[in-house]
């Protein structure tokens, strides 16, 4: 057995050792509290083998190809020395990773149907779309502006606590202005912008650049661009409500 072969099907246990406490979390809810048969069953297990095998696969194309680039891509950009390619570079990695994130496009389409559903908006497929739209670009520039906040902030060496106090303060005062209904959809914009497009390559860049640049370490400084990510959102969608 080649060394290949064996590392996948290492990768495989693992990811299965991964998923294990939700089966058994599920499992046992159903089968000791409830009382009740699990419905097709061979369904069921036909589907956790392929979630097993699809999250393999997705951390295994992780380290094979998102992490290299995005560590090899912050590398350069500080070798090259300008400061404006690279924070446009962060900003348009934040938006572009962002405005792909299949969780935010679930997200707001649901946001869109609801908010029509209540008389916010006009129950017009249009207006559905456009609310949606504006939603997914509210979100992914305020991740965009996140990302280049945690590259100044790396390249400058500013500390991350009072960003993040900073940050949440006005997240706080925001909500005493936001109206009501757009406040738990900000909320949890905050929360599906760090998925699985945007948390890999984000951590990469974080993570490359830190370790590209002297006094600056990885562990300390190349982690928290995420955090950014999670809170700008909640910020902007909030005004993007007050707005509309």
């Amino acid at each position: 057995m080649n060394k290949e072969l064996r590392n996948f099907l290492h990768a495989i246990r693992q990811s299965a050792q991964d998923l294990a406490p939700i089966v058994l979390v599920i499992g046992f809810f159903q089968l000791v509290v409830l009382q009740q048969p699990i419905p097709n069953m061979g369904e069921i297990f036909v589907g956790t083998l392929l979630v097993v095998l699809g999250l393999t696969l997705f951390v295994r194309g992780l380290e094979m190809g998102l992490f290299p680039i995005g560590e090899s891509m912050a590398y350069d950009f500080s070798r090259k020395g300008s400061l404006f390619w690279l924070l446009t570079f962060g900003f348009l990695l934040g938006f572009g990773t962002t405005v792909a994130e299949p969780a935010l496009i679930a997200v707001a389409n649901e946001a869109a149907e609801v908010a029509a559903n209540g008389g916010i908006i006009a129950g017009t497929e249009e207006a559905r779309d456009g609310y949606a739209l504006g939603l997914r670009l509210t979100v992914a520039v305020a991740v965009g502006v996140a990302i280049l906040i945690g590259v100044l902030r790396i390249l400058r060496g500013w500390s991350i606590q009072y960003l993040i106090i900073g940050g949440y303060l006005g997240v706080v005062v925001m909500t005493g202005f936001a109206p009501d209904s757009i406040i738990g959809i900000a909320y949890d914009s905050g929360g599906v912008t760090t998925s699985t497009i945007t948390v890999p390559l984000v951590t990469a860049l974080g993570v490359g650049l830190a370790s590209s640049i002297r006094g600056r370490s990885p562990m300390i400084d190349g982690f928290g661009l995420i955090a950014f990510a999670s809170l700008t959102p909640m910020i902007f969608v909030m005004a993007y409500g007050m707005l509309i």
